[in-house]
Formats: structure tokens, C-alpha cells, sequence
């Protein structure tokens, strides 16, 4: 089974795209998306693109802010702020990475936790955690849904992880448990990796290293993510799965491109309407 992320994200959109319009006729506005940018990065610009494309399909109001790379920290810090002190700006994404001289973390703790469409803020992160109201992060959201498409029964599955970071590893490992798997996160570190990966019921693969994971770490009918995206010298996009070997032996497995990053974008359009329903609702 190919989980096709782009036609899940585009039905889920056009519910989305249906709520917005119910919305704007009972509060009298759209919601808002508020997207900033500093400098040129070629895949920063086309995934900016993606992400207004999908605003103006959903019928969001907003703003795309794009700033030179010589932007100081202190000009996007009051550039964030002024978006924060807006009340019709429901929610603020700055696209990362960020260049060098500005510090990430600086950044994303100035946006407003309630605007904090990525889910990428301390009281968010918090949240999530503790099991209180939080944005929770748009790709482990799209993985969620994704899984959802198999209809699997995740309770009582291992699901393993490879990759750490805060923007999959971590959140998807608490989605994961709260959905009663059995979660082991591995990384770089971890030994006999092919080992720890054939005892997947559901794996998912956020390292960021083409092809990483071959036919022989993939137990047989085990369900595969691909969050990886990577550029090959020819120029082909291909995940952290070699999807050819793989594919015959998993249950269901996500194609790359096709497969989780659309889901991403459509999860970035549902936590802008939540936050916006939060906000009309105060």
C-alpha cells in the first residue's frame, strides 16, 4: 500500500477550505497567516511557496514578509512583535533555518505561544507533554494522520524512531504514546541500528540522509514514514528510505516527494484555524 500524502492532504484541505468559509460568515473575517522570511535560501523560498499556496486555496487572510539576509535579530524580533500585537493576525510562522547571526531559539520564544502555528514554543512544547491544550508540530500531526489512512490499530504497536530532533523525533515519540504504542527513538548513537529497526510495527525515518534505510532494517508488512527529504546530485528528490527495496516489503509505506511533506503544509493550515478559533472565542 503506496499512502498517498498529496491526495490525504488535498481531501483534508478541502474540508478545511469548507470551514474556513463557515467561519468567515459567522465571525466576519478569514483567518490569518502571517509568513516571514529571511533571505534567499532556494528551498526556504519554495517551501514559503508551498505554504501561501495553500493559505489562498483555504481562503486565509495574510501577509508573506520577506527580509534580507543582512536583517538584524533585533529588526525580526520587532517584526514578530508587532505581528504579535495584532488582533487580526491569528498566527505567525517564520520559516527556518534562519541565517546564522540570528539564534533560532530567540526567535521562536518571541512569537506569542497562541500564535505559534509550528508548535515550536516552550508552551507548546510544555503542553504537549503534560497533556494540556498546545499547538502541537505540523509533520508529527501529518504523521498521525497519515497512519490513521491504514487503519491500523496502533495500540500496542512498536513504533520506532530514528532521528531526535524537537521538530519530529520528540513530538511524534508523545503522539505515538498517547496513541498506546510502544516507542523507541534511536539516532545516531544507537547501536546495531538495523536491528533496533526490524522490530518496528510502524517505523518512521526524520534523519535527513538519503536512503538510509535498506530492505534488510525493515521488518516484513511493517508500516514505513519517510520524513526525509534529500536532493541527489541529478537533481531527484529521494527520502531516508531506498523506497524501491523497501516498498516490497512493507505493509504500507509514504513515497517521497508525495507523501509527508504535503500532509505538513495541510496540518499548518489546520492549527491557524484552531488558533484562530481560539482567539475569536476569548
Amino acid at each position: 500500500m503506496i499512502i498517498d500524502g498529496k491526495q490525504i492532504a488535498q481531501q483534508l484541505k478541502e474540508e478545511l477550505r469548507g470551514q474556513v468559509a463557515v467561519l468567515t460568515g459567522k465571525y466576519g473575517r478569514k483567518p490569518c497567516l502571517d509568513v516571514i522570511i529571511v533571505g534567499q535560501n532556494p528551498a526556504s523560498m519554495s517551501y514559503v511557496k508551498s505554504k501561501i499556496k495553500a493559505t489562498e486555496y483555504c481562503g486565509f487572510d495574510g501577509e508573506l514578509i520577506q527580509l534580507p539576509e543582512a536583517t538584524s535579530q533585533e529588526e525580526l524580533l520587532r517584526v514578530i512583535a508587532e505581528r504579535n500585537g495584532k488582533d487580526d493576525v491569528d498566527g505567525i510562522l517564520v520559516q527556518l533555518p534562519l541565517p546564522k547571526h540570528i539564534d533560532e531559539q530567540t526567535v521562536i520564544e518571541a512569537i506569542a505561544p497562541g500564535k505559534d502555528v509550528d508548535g515550536f514554543h516552550p508552551s507548546n512544547v510544555a503542553g504537549l507533554w503534560l497533556n494540556q491544550p498546545a499547538i502541537v508540530p505540523c509533520t508529527p500531526l501529518g504523521i498521525i494522520a497519515l497512519l490513521e489512512q491504514t487503519h491500523v490499530d496502533l495500540g500496542g504497536r512498536h513504533a520506532v524512531i530514528v532521528g531526535r530532533s524537537n521538530i519530529v523525533g520528540k513530538p511524534i515519540a508523545k503522539l505515538l504514546l498517547d496513541k498506546n504504542c510502544t516507542v523507541t527513538i534511536a539516532h545516531s548513537r544507537t547501536k546495531d541500528l538495523a536491528a533496533i529497526c526490524r522490530k518496528a510495527d510502524i517505523l518512521i525515518v526524520a534523519v535527513g540522509r538519503p536512503r538510509m534505510i535498506t530492505a534488510d532494517m525493515v521488518k516484513q508488512g511493517a508500516i514505513v514514514i519517510d520524513v526525509g527529504i534529500n536532493r541527489l546530485e541529478d537533481g531527484r528528490l529521494v527520502g531516508d528510505v531506498d523506497f524501491e527495496t523497501v516498498a516490497p516489503i512493507a505493509g504500507a509505506i509514504t513515497p517521497v516527494p508525495g507523501g509527508v511533506g504535503p500532509m505538513t503544509i495541510t496540518m499548518l493550515m489546520r492549527n491557524t484555524i484552531e488558533c484562530y478559533k481560539k482567539r475569536i472565542n476569548k
